[in-house]
């Protein structure tokens, strides 16, 4: 008997004109594109369908951008095959901003306060630290110890942090530029594959992302969370969240914490899940499931056809 987990990407995976063939083809997924335009004020989905690439990048565009793609691929679904999410779904979960979009497909959130609220982070995490100051490495071919020991020499009592554990021997960190920059030099020394700098203006999912955390503290406290109608996977502790007192205190987390990809994964397939389907944006998190689990089936559905492939097989 098939499983099913929907995940959902985070930031990285956006592209001009992501979501514009869901929004020509399905009444759904329109709805949610106006609904994120009327919430943050502006034309958010223009941007998507037709705008800059470089304007879409920025942190403040990108993270609603994707949680509206990733809602409007949900609602298509949900609309063509006659279904909520929650009866076919035994879990949920999303990479770093990509959990917010879980938690609004789990019904904890609404459409148009998952949109402001991540309009917030990005303008938040942006803030957090001076452009240029800050910025994220990709190790390639490690693990975690191995990620973590490269800190500890680079860091040379500047903040250096694992940001992302993505499996498969990709571990991103975070922190302080120079730091950075001595972390690919020493990952070279140490052999390790391929360690390179990500186009990113902030240093994500590191303590200097506080001020950040402060921001969202006050945000979250004041926004309505309901309980999950299916159980999420938590990027901070890899587990799965139904109480939203918790889901809450874990979002203020998850701004400084480490978004624990792998064992989120591995998680899933523990509590027996055998397919992984990723709404929205681009095919990141099937890629890396590949390489977590590989007897995991994976499927990706960011367009109508794949939005009909995949009903076929729920």
């Amino acid at each position: 008997m098939s499983v099913h987990a929907f995940v959902f990407p985070g930031q990285g995976s956006q592209s001009v004109g992501m979501g514009q063939a869901l929004n020509e083809a399905f009444a759904s997924s329109r709805a949610v594109f106006q609904e994120v335009d009327e919430a943050l004020g502006d034309h958010l989905s223009r941007l998507m369908f037709t705008g800059d690439a470089d304007e879409l990048t920025r942190t403040e565009n990108a993270q609603p951008a994707l949680f509206a793609v990733s809602l409007a691929a949900v609602r298509a679904l949900e609309s063509e095959g006659g279904f909520k999410l929650a009866d076919k779904a035994a879990l949920v979960a999303g990479h770093s901003l990509g959990e917010y979009s879980a938690l609004a497909a789990a019904g904890t959130l609404g459409i148009a306060e998952g949109a402001r609220l991540l309009r917030l982070r990005g303008q938040a995490m942006q803030r957090a630290v001076p452009a240029g100051e800050g910025g994220m490495a990709a190790l390639l071919g490690v693990d975690a110890s191995q990620a973590r020991a490269i800190c500890d020499e680079a860091a040379q009592g500047e903040t250096l942090e694992i940001a992302n554990d993505n499996g498969g021997g990709q571990i991103v960190v975070s922190g302080v530029m120079s730091a950075i920059d001595r972390a690919i030099v020493v990952a070279k020394e140490h052999g390790i594959k391929r360690a390179v700098k990500l186009p990113v203006s902030a240093p994500f999912h590191s303590s200097l992302m506080a001020p950040a955390a402060r921001e969202m503290e006050e945000a979250l406290a004041t926004a309505t969370l309901n309980p999950p109608s299916i159980p999420v996977i938590a990027n901070v502790t890899a587990a799965k969240v139904t109480d939203p007192a918790v889901i809450r205190e874990l979002l203020v987390k998850q701004v400084t914490g480490t978004v624990r990809w792998r064992e989120s994964v591995q998680t899933m397939v523990a509590m027996g899940v055998t397919n992984m389907h990723e709404l929205g944006a681009g095919k990141v998190l099937c890629g890396l499931a590949r390489r977590i689990a590989p007897e995991l089936a994976t499927s990706n559905a960011g367009t109508p056809a794949e939005i009909e492939a995949l009903l076929k097989t729920l």
